[in-house]
């Protein structure tokens, strides 16, 4: 035994294997990091627009694994993308860059609102308790050199060939290609998922760099070899890991519509550059749905962080709610279900604060370990904190917590007025209104006009205390 396997074994004598469902095999398996220390990375947002509920999703499978890897005794090295060009609106290698069609429709550079919707997602994050300080937020634009270097590596080893338009992977010349969630190439469809593109030798090859329109006026575009344009979408998750966690890493997780796709190219291009495996497990978490429906603006369901706190909710309300189901499993977000969650967080808040602090139970924490090893159950182990609450203390509790993340610790400052200045008194009619509308439970209302309020420069949080303003 290593010194460090002695250091672990005696921190956590309780502790069984970590195992986790590897959608590459579709098993079960054993958790073993290649080299002692973790590498995770998860897939961050496309900052064209704000992260809705469903997008959270993944940010919290991600934290939780990261927290629970940590009380395992592991060393994480985590890192989430931000995507800040080369999304294409088909999702696939057609079409206008998700962030140019945003900056053409608000007026704005594409860098700014870039920074403004990274800024909306890193607050999201910090009300769910994922502690950004822990991680790594590459943008996509900040690593072009790099994607360059691979894009010329894989041209060099003829795994990549030049068409008109752009530089696309050549999947032929990749035969497992597809292998993730066992993607049925022949059945698929051009022009469904994948746009149709005569040029191209393969209708499922992908774009690694695409070449700018003569009639197309782009912000985002930079010099090549091969001539001016932008990454391909994919490019950017396979370069960033190998500048920040090398050629091979443990863990890369995302949502089950990045799977077919987006990450089997990334394997593709990792694996045909270096002729390693690229990630030894892949995990992707199901889809959430409002009242049975997709989320979707043109239903016009779309549900944001924010729209919890107009309902008096707290943020970590959603993520009591994501944990009581397993992640691998479909979710439908109801106001019901958070309500039930946030009644529910609020129970076990005041049910620990009247807590003995006593020493921390480990038989319990045996049992509520072992139900987390078992491929994150967290329905179980939330279920398992209910069965025993009548016997836990405080300190058991907050063990419990270093993996639920529920903020049960956490002491909760109260919010303050950060406007010194007079406060406009369109502004002070806008928050009056807003004031009414969440007494007569007009929840619409209240979201339009704390759009206005922001769009005059200042924030708006509703806390016990009412609501309070800031400056931006």
């Amino acid at each position: 035994m290593s010194f460090l396997s002695f250091l672990f074994e005696a921190k956590k004598p309780d502790l069984t294997p970590l195992r986790l469902r590897n959608t590459l095999s579709g098993e079960l398996e054993k958790f073993e990091p290649l080299n002692g220390a973790v590498r995770m990375y998860n897939c961050g947002p496309t900052v064209y627009d704000r992260q809705h509920i469903g997008n959270l999703r993944g940010a919290i499978l991600a934290n939780t694994l990261r927290r629970t890897l940590e009380v395992w005794g592991y060393k994480v090295s985590h890192v989430s993308n931000i995507t800040d060009v080369g999304h294409l609106v088909s999702d696939a290698d057609e079409g206008e860059d998700k962030l140019e069609a945003a900056a053409k429709k608000m007026g704005k550079h594409t860098q700014e609102i870039a920074e403004e919707i990274t800024a909306l997602y890193f607050a999201d994050l910090d009300a769910l308790g994922v502690d950004r300080k822990k991680m790594q937020f590459p943008r996509a634009t900040q690593y072009i050199d790099e994607q360059l270097a691979l894009v010329k590596t894989l041209l060099q080893k003829g795994y990549a060939y030049q068409i008109a338009d752009g530089i696309y992977f050549d999947t032929a010349k990749f035969p497992s290609y597809g292998k993730l969630g066992g993607l049925n190439l022949s059945g698929q469809q051009v022009g469904a998922r994948v746009e149709e593109n005569t040029e191209k030798k393969n209708p499922h090859d992908f774009a690694l760099w695409k070449f700018s329109k003569a009639d197309e006026k782009r912000e985002q575009e930079w010099k090549s070899p091969w001539g001016v344009g932008f990454p391909g979408w994919h490019l950017e998750c396979t370069a960033m890991i190998f500048k920040l966690l090398g050629k091979q890493i443990d863990i890369h997780i995302g949502g089950e519509d990045l799977a077919p796709i987006h990450h089997n190219n990334e394997i593709a291009q990792a694996e045909a550059a270096t002729g390693k495996t690229f990630v030894q497990y892949w995990l992707h978490n199901a889809f959430i749905t409002i009242e049975g429906k997709k989320i979707s603006k043109s239903l016009g369901n779309t549900i944001y962080l924010t729209q919890l706190a107009d309902r008096g909710l707290s943020p970590r309300s959603l993520r009591y709610l994501y944990l009581t189901a397993h992640y691998r499993t479909p979710m439908n977000f109801t106001w019901g279900a958070v309500e039930g969650a946030d009644a529910a967080l609020k129970r076990l808040t005041r049910t620990y604060l009247e807590m003995p602090k006593g020493k921390a139970d480990e038989v319990f924490l045996k049992e509520f370990y072992a139900a987390l090893g078992n491929d994150l159950d967290t329905p179980k182990a939330l279920a398992l904190v209910w069965e025993h609450i009548k016997n836990l203390n405080q300190a058991t509790l907050a063990e419990a917590d270093k993996i639920l993340g529920l903020g049960l610790t956490e002491v909760r400052p109260r919010w303050k007025v950060a406007v010194k200045e007079e406060i406009p008194a369109e502004v002070q009619k806008l928050v009056t209104e807003r004031e009414e509308a969440r007494k007569n439970k007009d929840f619409a209302r209240s979201d339009t006009l704390r759009a206005e309020i922001e769009s005059k420069g200042y924030d708006i949080k509703d806390t016990s205390e009412g609501q309070m303003l800031s400056r931006k």
